[in-house]
């Protein structure tokens, strides 16, 4: 057993309001420059939608994650690397900007110097690539709130099979919800492995996945392996640019931007304990609905005595591990298991969760003729919700519904315990007992559902900086070697991952 650790991001969908201050706030910080207009590290898409880059959902086009092979070897779906090196010139697998969207700047010199008359000056839209005027046409958020959803939300690459025809984009019947979205900091990343350079490596003390930029050489495989498209190239630099998991803050002990100013207060911060040594096991699960638990696996208890001593060993100083033990984020995903990973099928195991949304259960109850007392008549509305199951299993379960059907369950059962005793009841048992939880479990999760302070929503230990010497020996092949020292801040890691490998003299082996 190898122990590492990782910070990881819980979202609660079900607090999202939708007002991109996240985006706005990621943008200003980190993509707020020449090159990079287009590129929004942190985004907030309104679901069922196409998403941005449009269709990034679609790998049977864009060829993004990991896959089985015949022999059940877990291989990129982009390829092996006879097809990246032959591509290096001419990738075909790429979102073109038109995906993403032509970024604009406007004439604001004819606003302020245009002469007085009787016409109002306008600023006309400029393509910021060529200069030339242009048409607004597409967007990071341009189906916000289901806008046009009759026209594009159709084409969202979930919307498969039979029960698509659930999803109706007539006023009366249609739904949305906010899904944001940034890097997932992947265990298994395929756009490390895919980086001919070895310029995209995985930090081990913390997991977060960087772009060096001294070895990037703008191949952009990267962009066609990472299965969430949230890798960019800048403009101006030729550079493979992603998000960086707001690193020198986290080294600080500080939450991520994104995370500071979101509005709703439905991110979660802290850190996963995890066997590295399981990592490539747990990424070929043969079945892609055991996918999750398969991940679950890697976790480790970080109360486990076995865990702590092989922490220890591994380098983790003790003040990581007392973290790990108060991260609300192993609660949400280990403990009360209501948090769920975003499309696990593309065997990365993303380290961004989300807790699923939940429809407005009582009154399905009502509209069933049901009794919204009775958890039996509950748990069978929560079949009948806006929300398909079905949609929300092919975002976070690889279609798996009882998983989302039993997460939707425990989170109706804490709804309607903490609704009669907010009302000054003594409050239904029943229901609990049936999702698997005790009085004093359920207080816990709504405590941090609901009204968790700032400290209990982002557990995050600052780096030791009595270690940042050790970073100037680490500038060297991103697998990790017998001689390196565990737990030294700046290492690369890779784990489990089938890769061409660079010697310490740069070349590849």
């Amino acid at each position: 057993m190898r122990v590492l650790a990782q910070v990881a991001m819980v979202m609660n969908l079900d607090k999202c309001i939708g007002c991109h201050t996240c985006s706005v706030t990621c943008k200003q910080t980190w993509t707020n420059r020449t090159g990079v207009e287009y590129a929004w590290f942190n985004n907030v898409e309104t679901k069922p939608g196409v998403g941005y880059p449009r269709r990034y959902e679609d790998q049977e086009q864009w060829k993004g994650g990991w896959m089985l092979d015949k022999r059940g070897r877990l291989v990129l779906r982009s390829g092996g690397r006879v097809k990246r090196l032959l591509s290096l010139f001419a990738n075909p697998d790429l979102p073109a900007i038109e995906d993403y969207y032509e970024p604009v700047t406007y004439d604001y010199d004819n606003l302020v110097n245009a002469p007085a008359g009787q016409d109002v000056p306008v600023a006309r839209p400029r393509s910021v690539l060529t200069g030339k005027p242009t048409a607004i046409t597409w967007g990071a958020n341009w189906e916000d709130g289901l806008g046009g959803a009759p026209e594009h939300a159709g084409a969202d690459p979930n919307l498969t099979g039979a029960w698509a025809d659930k999803v109706k984009f007539s006023f009366e019947q249609t739904f949305l919800f906010h899904l944001p979205r940034l890097c997932e900091h992947c265990l298994n990343p395929a756009c490390v492995s895919a980086c001919p350079s070895g310029a995209m490596y995985k930090r081990v003390e913390d997991g977060i996945v960087l772009v060096d930029q001294d070895r990037c050489r703008g191949w952009r495989m990267c962009v066609t392996a990472c299965p969430y498209k949230k890798v960019y190239v800048n403009h101006a630099t030729g550079k493979a640019e992603k998000c960086t998991f707001c690193f020198p803050r986290i080294e600080a002990g500080q939450p991520t931007v994104c995370s500071e100013t979101c509005v709703g207060r439905l991110r979660y911060l802290g850190l996963l304990l995890y066997d590295a040594d399981r990592v490539g096991e747990a990424a070929a699960a043969p079945d892609e609905k055991n996918l999750l638990d398969a991940q679950r696996d890697v976790f480790l208890d970080p109360a486990d005595p076995a865990v702590i001593a092989a922490a220890r060993a591994s380098g983790i100083p003790q003040d990581w591990l007392d973290a790990a033990r108060r991260s609300p984020v192993y609660d949400l995903v280990e403990k009360y298991r209501v948090a769920l990973p975003l499309h696990p099928e593309y065997r990365t195991l993303p380290m961004v969760w989300y807790v699923p949304p939940l429809s407005p259960v009582l009154d399905a109850v009502g509209e069933a003729g049901g009794d919204a007392d009775d958890p039996d008549h509950v748990f069978a509305a929560v079949t009948r919700l806006r929300i398909p199951m079905e949609y929300l299993a092919s975002l976070f379960t690889a279609g798996d519904t009882d998983v989302v059907a039993g997460v939707l369950m425990k989170l109706t059962a804490l709804r309607s315990y903490m609704r009669e005793r907010t009302l000054g009841e003594e409050g239904d048992e029943r229901a609990l007992k049936a999702v698997g939880l005790t009085a004093r479990e359920a207080e816990d999760l709504h405590r941090l559902l609901a009204v968790a302070k700032y400290a209990d929503r982002y557990v995050v230990p600052a780096a030791h900086t009595e270690d940042a010497a050790l970073t100037a020996l680490e500038n060297r092949c991103p697998v990790e070697s017998p001689g390196d020292v565990p737990g030294a801040p700046g290492r690369r890691v890779m784990l489990g991952i089938p890769t061409l490998r660079r010697t310490s003299e740069g070349g590849s082996a």
